[in-house]
């Protein structure tokens, strides 16, 4: 029997940003992202090619004040998007990890689709900006898509110089992590809880 395509869509307009979300968790990676910051662009891209997730981010955003409000934004639209996606959550796997390698960067990423939103890291980024991408926001865009989602998400970063790298690193492992966490397997029957509901 075939399962149905877990997918949605957010539209979220607050005075700060316009933004248009669509994911399909059961996609091939295809991504067509544009916020306005280049860097950002790049990194959403990643989340979709590594996470196996058709993605669409559409945002316009108070970037003549700073990218704060655009990359947060697009973080709760997000969230809010993987959420809907997997409505009941029956059969998914639930966690997933990636320890993903960039040149002399290396990043942990782990999460549990737990109902809980809660983000860990220790993220130690030297350079502050990278083009118009204010790097400390990192941070504040995996804590948007965690606290929305409900998702328990941590990263470490095992070693690093290059911020770009990190980054990077830090994307892609997440990408690689929710395509382990949202799969669905026939062994797990239900919702993967002993509680019975997530």
């Amino acid at each position: 029997m075939k399962m149905a395509e877990r997918t949605a869509i957010v539209n979220r307009r607050t005075n700060e940003t316009d933004i248009k979300v669509e994911a399909s968790l059961d996609g091939t990676g295809t991504a067509d992202i544009a916020t306005g910051v280049g860097f950002f662009d790049h990194m959403l891209t990643h989340i979709a090619r590594h996470g196996n997730i058709d993605l669409t981010v559409h945002c316009k955003g108070d970037l003549h004040i700073d990218d704060h409000h655009t990359v947060e934004d697009v973080g709760i639209a997000l969230g809010f998007v993987i959420l809907s996606a997997l409505g009941d959550k029956v059969g998914i796997v639930r966690a997933g990890q990636c320890i993903m390698p960039m040149d002399e960067a290396l990043v942990l990423c782990a999460l549990d689709i737990s109902g809980r939103g809660f983000l860990v890291d220790d993220f130690r980024l030297p350079t502050p900006k990278l083009g118009d991408y204010t790097t400390e926001l990192t941070t504040e865009f995996f804590r948007a898509v965690a606290v929305n989602a409900g998702i328990t998400l941590h990263f470490q970063q095992i070693r690093g110089a290059n911020t770009h790298h990190i980054v990077e690193a830090a994307f892609k492992a997440f990408g690689r992590a929710i395509a382990a966490a949202v799969a669905r397997s026939e062994r797990v029957k239900g919702i993967p809880s002993t509680k019975g509901v997530l």
